[in-house]
């Protein structure tokens, strides 16, 4: 049992480590790097806590205006995405990864269009709409805002979705996917059509 708990957590960051390099690749999503940078997650198929979700040590960021991984992938590197994982897969098994990136109301107009030519439910929430028995109590928002989601989509839980802007809060997409791989490979492609739209 412990010989096989730590061969999944090998080949999480080793998928990790793939999607980083699909993303320090890419020449297009330094586009989509929001002012928190972004963070990466793969969660081990039973996660109940952030210690058992893999995320970018210090997150991904901008060096010289190229894509850069601040450090390794290692199991509890991330928080908010960690914890994001494990709600929403309280609701589908089939998401163990995500990432964050960028919001704008452009990007937001491209994504809808997109989402939809793919069959991809596409969603977002009014941060401002949080009742404030979450907002006021540090941690609490995750679960209100998953559920609100699978509400707005009949009982999914959205492929893509955004947290918008909100007091003190940076609006935010996120992209679910059943590894980090799927969902590097995904939001580079985004990148790349959302660079030819805008030019």
């Amino acid at each position: 049992m412990v010989y096989q708990i730590e061969q999944e957590k090998d080949i999480i960051l080793g998928n990790l480590v793939r999607a980083v390099h699909i993303l320090e690749s890419s020449e297009y999503f330094r586009l989509l790097i929001p002012e928190v940078r972004v963070n990466i997650v793969y969660s081990m198929e039973n996660a109940s806590c952030p210690d058992e979700v893999a995320g970018i040590d210090g997150r991904i960021t901008l060096v010289n205006g190229k894509v850069k991984a601040a450090g390794y992938p290692r199991f509890g590197a991330s928080d908010h995405m960690a914890r994001l994982i494990i709600e929403v897969r309280k609701y589908d098994r089939s998401y163990r990864a995500g990432i964050n990136f960028a919001w704008t109301p452009e990007l937001s107009t491209f994504l809808e269009e997109y989402c939809k030519g793919r069959g991809w439910d596409y969603a977002g929430i009014d941060r401002r709409m949080e009742p404030e028995e979450f907002s006021s109590v540090e941690r609490r928002s995750m679960p209100w805002k998953i559920k609100t989601l699978v509400e707005i989509c009949g009982g999914k839980v959205p492929k893509v979705f955004y947290e918008g802007p909100g007091l003190g809060k940076e609006p935010l997409t996120v992209l679910l996917g059943k590894d980090a791989v799927e969902v590097a490979t995904e939001v580079a492609e985004i990148s790349k059509q959302y660079a030819s739209r805008c030019k």
